[in-house]
């Protein structure tokens, strides 16, 4: 919604194609420009050419995929670890691979991997995301400050707690389990973060869209925290 209120064209991606129909509709009332939706796995090679098919040189990348599921590390064998870094750091990083040559060559790109407040707090129950964003993190840091010179940059997005379809679940999974109902469930959430409230999707996506602009241009190498002030550290 943010880059398509902006004139630009946007590819919106999501295995689900009826939920990312409405979501191109969505999007189209609001833009100037094109919107082209591409029901693919991001995690999966062939969903990945999909992709690119349709848009093979982006000025702008967003990279997003679902984190794998919370657990005990005990319980997690290798096929458990290789899937987690095929859906949250190979394939982020293989994106980056197809599409930033024709950035550097342009002069101007713009890559955004959405990874997670877990990247600065690890969360324990997640450890097979905090391992695969960790690793796509350490692989950033590197990759941005060789391509800053090109007018390319990549920051990492950090997200909170957002109030979304994925939170509402995550709730009612937490009153289940506890006996409680769900407003007691997210008001004990929320009493967690300094602002006093869940982040919007509008002000996530306005921050991403902000990244991907000209005016960002001297922000690079970065894991911007946007969770309302949870992290409680300096750094």
């Amino acid at each position: 919604m943010a880059l398509a209120g902006t004139g630009a064209n946007v590819v919106v991606v999501a295995r689900g194609r009826e939920a990312l129909d409405q979501a191109a509709k969505d999007i189209a009332a609001v833009a100037a420009g094109r919107v082209i939706p591409v029901a693919a796995d991001v995690t999966k090679t062939e969903g990945r050419a999909a992709v690119l098919a349709v848009c093979p040189e982006p000025d702008i990348l967003v990279t997003n995929a679902a984190g794998p599921p919370p657990g005990d590390f005990r319980d997690w064998g290798r096929d458990a670890w290789i899937a987690a870094l095929d859906a949250n750091m190979l394939a982020p990083i293989d994106f980056i691979k197809a599409t930033i040559d024709p950035m550097i060559g342009r002069r101007f790109g713009r890559i955004i991997n959405i990874t997670s407040s877990a990247v600065k707090a690890p969360i324990d129950v997640l450890g097979l995301s905090n391992g695969a964003r960790s690793g796509l993190t350490g692989f950033i840091a590197g990759l941005a400050r060789k391509v800053a010179a090109h007018n390319v940059t990549i920051n990492n997005l950090l997200p909170g707690s957002f109030d979304t379809d994925r939170l509402a679940g995550i709730a009612q999974t937490l009153a289940r389990a506890s006996s409680r109902s769900e407003d007691a469930v997210r008001a004990g959430l929320v009493s967690q973060i300094p602002a006093g409230r869940f982040g919007t999707p509008d002000e996530f996506g306005k921050t991403c869209a902000f990244l991907a602009s000209a005016h960002a241009g001297f922000i690079t190498g970065q894991n911007i925290l946007i969770d309302g002030g949870a992290y409680p550290g300096t750094f």
